[in-house]
């Protein structure tokens, strides 16, 4: 059987493969070709730019081929939360279905604890969820040894401690309020350039909003500034005048600019 490497991404193929999300070779409905590429150089740019500061991409293959990837970064630098200091976050693990049942995952966890170590941190977290859904599952980091720290509804942090110093990350606490301003529509959005989901749908909402000219205000609030995720608490979000706007997956302009223009319907 062939076996399984794990290395750091260190090619133009491996940044292609982890700055598009495994979509390679394939268009979700959800996006574009063009877009994917394009947020796929953003987020490639971040990573390098955060490797100086700990930010490390490990990278699973079999005979060559790319089946999986995990990012693991200091808590002190990742975007997406949560709040802590001296651990190791993964944020985001992912093991393409052609692999599934090959032990890609704890193989993967497995370099991000040696990397934990390695770079002399206490322990390493996670964000889980307790969902019907692919995306880190709770359960799966369960099996691997990890332990629960904090829930809030499907959200859940999960830590493997290796020193006993270390003190319990805590999960982010929205702390938005919305400011109207008189005759417009007011789109607050929330992004950051590591999560591709949220790199797109901000374009998105960017090239949307200029449709409507200057009856439409957009505020940006990017969390790869730690000061506007320590404020904020928010790594992703549309709101338009106030009321937020989800799909889970990247938002359809259309479903933007359907609720822009019923924001205006009702100034």
């Amino acid at each position: 059987m062939p076996s399984v490497e794990i290395y750091d991404m260190m090619d133009k193929d491996d940044e292609y493969f982890v700055g598009t999300c495994t979509h390679v070779n394939d268009t979700p409905e959800c996006c574009l070709r063009e877009e994917i590429d394009k947020s796929a150089k953003r987020r490639i740019g971040w990573l390098k730019r955060m490797y100086e500061k700990g930010s490390r991409v490990k990278i699973a293959s079999i005979d060559n081929d790319q089946v999986g990837f995990l990012h693991i970064m200091p808590i002190e630098i990742c975007p997406w939360g949560p709040m802590g200091q001296d651990l190791m976050v993964i944020p985001c693990l992912t093991v393409m279905g052609k692999a599934n049942g090959r032990g890609i995952g704890r193989a993967l966890i497995y370099s991000a604890e040696e990397e934990v170590k390695r770079q002399g941190c206490k322990g390493l977290i996670i964000i889980g969820y307790y969902h019907n859904h692919w995306f880190m599952p709770a359960p799966f980091f369960e099996k691997c040894g990890f332990s629960l720290i904090e829930q809030k509804g499907t959200t859940a942090i999960l830590r493997k401690f290796f020193e006993e110093s270390a003190e319990s990350p805590r999960l982010l606490k929205p702390s938005f309020r919305f400011k109207p301003i008189p005759g417009k529509v007011v789109v607050d959005l929330f992004w950051n350039t590591f999560c591709p989901t949220s790199d797109i749908e901000a374009q998105r909402v960017r090239e949307v909003a200029a449709e409507f000219g200057e009856s439409v205000v957009v505020h940006e609030y990017c969390a790869d500034e730690r000061s506007i995720l320590y404020r904020y608490q928010i790594p992703r979000g549309i709101f338009i005048n106030g009321k937020e706007i989800w799909w889970g997956h990247e938002a359809p302009k259309e479903g933007i600019r359907e609720a822009i223009s019923r924001a205006l319907r009702n100034k």
